[in-house]
């Protein structure tokens, strides 16, 4: 999906409103999405923008905060406690969401409390 909205949002900034117009881009798309301040045009990268969202729900049910959906998934997925590490098991959407695991643990601290959402040997400790 992302794929196909990029080719959408590269063809509107090179072509315009004509749709015929075969013009060669100006400059490469990685470039492209770099922020002004670093020589790019600022146009967001929807990949990193989707995993950043997507990386927010797990912030949410490692801290098992209040919401029904971190609820749903700790209910049906992991009522026996064990977290999630190499298993992946869930609906399409979590399935996706633990992609974004190895991720989250690198950019994310352990602060053990219980002790009950946190893996002593595969978690990063700060």
């Amino acid at each position: 999906m992302i794929e196909q909205i990029d080719k959408y949002r590269k063809s509107c900034l090179w072509r315009g409103n004509d749709t015929n117009n075969r013009v060669n881009s100006k400059a490469a798309w990685p470039l492209v999405t770099k922020p002004k301040e670093l020589g790019g045009l600022g146009v967001l990268d929807l990949r990193t923008q989707n995993d950043a969202l997507l990386i927010k729900n797990l912030h949410k049910f490692f801290n098992k905060m209040d919401l029904p959906r971190v609820h749903l998934v700790w209910e049906k997925y992991y009522s026996n406690g064990r977290l999630p590490n190499h298993i992946r098991k869930g609906s399409f959407w979590w399935r996706d969401v633990l992609k974004l695991l190895d991720k989250f643990k690198g950019m994310a601290s352990v602060n053990v409390a219980s002790g009950n959402s946190c893996l002593f040997w595969d978690d990063l400790w700060a």
